[in-house]
């Protein structure tokens, strides 16, 4: 069985709602964080270079929460091999609000970028899937809003809800891409 580690960055930055966190766009149901194999790297140069190349998020535009850090480990099959990953995830701010994202073509074997959207927690965890990245995103929540035990999240769900305004729906097509409104209004 083969083996493959890759390393990435839980982005967030801080909003008036509430720390709000970066999801790349996948296509389809598949959101996640900033990350990519290490090519001969550490984990952390990795997950910089990784960030840097699909966000144009720079080392200097991020203030890491250096003892914070938390894996994904899961199983799947490629060409019809079977392969073990690990994920290894940091926690850093940004101020930037503005990404680029880096499109590939549908040729390119890497992973595809579609879209971005900076989340709420609450939002942020029902784009993801996986059950061990929302798991990763509720630590990073907690280490973000300093609570320290992040087994207790509907506090900080009730507390972060009173602030969003509910005057329309959330959808997964308003969060595909930043909008411009948001952007001017902060």
């Amino acid at each position: 069985m083969k083996t493959e580690h890759s390393a990435g960055i839980i982005i967030y930055r801080k909003t008036k709602e509430g720390p709000k966190f970066l999801l790349l766009y996948h296509g389809g149901p598949y959101w996640n964080f900033p990350k990519g194999k290490l090519d001969g790297e550490s984990n952390f140069k990795a997950a910089l270079r990784e960030v840097h190349e699909e966000t144009g998020i720079l080392e200097r535009d991020l203030r890491f929460r250096t003892w914070f850090k938390v894996q994904d480990r899961f199983s799947y099959t490629r060409n019809k091999e079977r392969i073990n990953k690990t994920v290894t995830y940091y926690l850093a701010e940004t101020k930037r609000q503005e990404i680029k994202i880096k499109i590939v073509p549908e040729a390119h074997d890497g992973e595809k970028h579609e879209g971005y959207a900076w989340l709420l927690y609450r939002d942020a965890s029902r784009f993801l899937i996986s059950p061990t990245l929302k798991l990763n995103l509720k630590k990073a929540y907690a280490t973000v809003i300093q609570r320290k035990n992040p087994s207790s999240s509907k506090e900080g769900a009730t507390r972060q809800s009173n602030n969003i305004q509910r005057n329309r729906p959330f959808s997964r097509e308003r969060a595909r891409i930043s909008s411009s409104r948001e952007r001017a209004a902060q």
